[in-house]
């Protein structure tokens, strides 16, 4: 059974940055596509960045240009590098695969 377990979050001030982490319990390469949610309270969840086995990636609108999403497939380990953060980037992160198993999610608070 897949499972993800996230890392990496914690508290930055704005302009900061911070790098997550999604460790897989099995082979990345068996998975086709992975990707990174967030949902800020009060918030629907929202799509961050996805990536597929061969590299294709794609970012929600708000993100494009700071964050940057990896695979590691030897490690078997996703990331998300965080660049330029701002206090709208405030939630909970969570890994996700193409078939739909979720991390416990990691908690990102842009604050002064």
């Amino acid at each position: 059974q897949v499972q993800l377990v996230e890392s990496g979050g914690g508290l930055v001030q704005p302009g900061g940055s911070l790098r997550l982490s999604c460790a897989v319990s099995v082979s990345i390469v068996s998975i086709s596509a992975m990707g990174w949610y967030r949902q800020a309270p009060g918030k629907q969840r929202e799509l961050v960045a996805a990536i597929t086995v061969d590299g294709t990636t794609k970012y929600g609108d708000s993100v494009k240009g700071r964050f940057t999403i990896s695979r590691d497939n030897a490690k078997n380990t996703m990331y998300l590098q965080m660049n330029s953060l701002k206090p709208e980037d405030t939630a909970v992160y969570y890994c996700k695969t193409i078939d739909s198993v979720w991390g416990q999610g990691t908690q990102v608070t842009v604050s002064s």
